[in-house]
């Protein structure tokens, strides 16, 4: 049996964590963009556990082997800030893109990411459940020749 949408039931414990989900080892370097006091707290320690480190900002200034953008509706135009978001992402890297789930304040319509994805040069990929607020959307650049 699964829970539904509106059932509070959460997994502890399992094998893959949220982090795990989102692809995230030890050793890798992941920049957090986006940040605010709505963001989830569990989820970004879950983050760190995983990496073994704490995530790099914007003045990290060095690549990065992922992105995690906190995005919410009022915070402007998505196409700019995933462009912004590419500026330290080593190539083949993904930006994973976190934004409230609907019915909560400032969800993002999924939409508007599939349309700005695309103007930004990335390709959605995949989806993961990986908070009770937010819901995380995994970006790529599309491979291009060296």
């Amino acid at each position: 049996m699964s829970s539904t949408a509106g059932g509070g039931s959460t997994q502890t414990g399992s094998a893959t964590g949220p982090a795990e989900r989102l692809g995230f080892k030890p050793g890798m370097v992941i920049q957090e963009l986006g940040w605010d006091n709505d963001t989830d707290d569990e989820l970004r320690v879950a983050i760190e556990d995983a990496i073994d480190a704490d995530m790099v900002d914007a003045d990290y200034g060095n690549v990065v082997d992922a992105v995690i953008l906190w995005w919410r509706s009022e915070d402007g135009d998505l196409v700019d800030g995933l462009v912004d978001s590419l500026t330290d992402l080593v190539g083949g890297g993904a930006i994973w893109l976190l934004t409230p789930k609907i019915g909560r304040p400032n969800a993002v319509d999924a939409a508007t990411v599939a349309e700005a994805a695309p103007i930004a040069g990335l390709s959605q990929t995949t989806t993961a459940a990986v908070s009770k607020d937010w819901a995380a959307t995994r970006l790529v650049a599309p491979k291009t020749p060296a």
